[in-house]
């Protein structure tokens, strides 16, 4: 752990306002839940709480069927990081964040498909310079909680196919009622 040097009182009503730098910094929006931790030593820390970073396992399931379904790199995303692929290398992109151009299609809850001689400007993973085909944000209750995306792959997909499409709206579907 590390120190900010920021020291905050809780209130009559037992709240604390974390810092508008530190919410900016870690990317905690108005309305996202934190799960609170204790520890022995009397610390109390809060942590971005993620639902589909807690169905991980059932998360990389869905990946792994994606792909074998469509034969192009699958991943899946919580609100800020990947949580599971498949087809490529997961050294690669597990634990990274999501981009900004990602972060404002999942806020806008816009699908994204690549059509034929359209430029390729989707890329959903930070610091990863492999573009998305498709995606689309995982909903639960109303809310967006993630998103799932097809990469382009190594055979060059031009555009979206119609398998993937559907496979896209069949995951983000699952994966949102599996929260709720």
């Amino acid at each position: 752990m590390k120190a900010t040097g920021i020291v905050r009182r809780i209130d009559d009503l037992g709240r604390v306002v974390i810092p508008k730098e530190i919410r900016r910094t870690m990317r905690i929006r108005e309305g996202d839940p934190l799960e609170i931790y204790t520890s022995n030593d009397g610390e109390v820390v809060f942590k971005k709480y993620s639902a589909i970073g807690e169905m991980s396992t059932g998360a990389v399931q869905v990946a792994d069927i994606m792909y074998k379904l469509a034969s192009c790199p699958v991943v899946i995303f919580d609100r800020d990081h990947v949580v599971a692929v498949s087809g490529v290398q997961k050294k690669e992109f597990i634990e990274r964040r999501a981009s900004q151009q990602l972060e404002e299609l999942m806020e806008g809850r816009k699908h994204f498909t690549l059509n034929d001689g359209e430029p390729k400007n989707l890329l959903p993973v930070e610091g990863v310079d492999r573009p998305a085909v498709a995606c689309s944000p995982i909903l639960s209750s109303g809310d967006v909680i993630g998103a799932v995306a097809f990469m382009e792959s190594d055979e060059n997909h031009k555009s979206a196919t119609e398998l993937q499409r559907s496979l896209i709206q069949a995951a983000v579907q699952f994966l949102g009622k599996q929260v709720e």
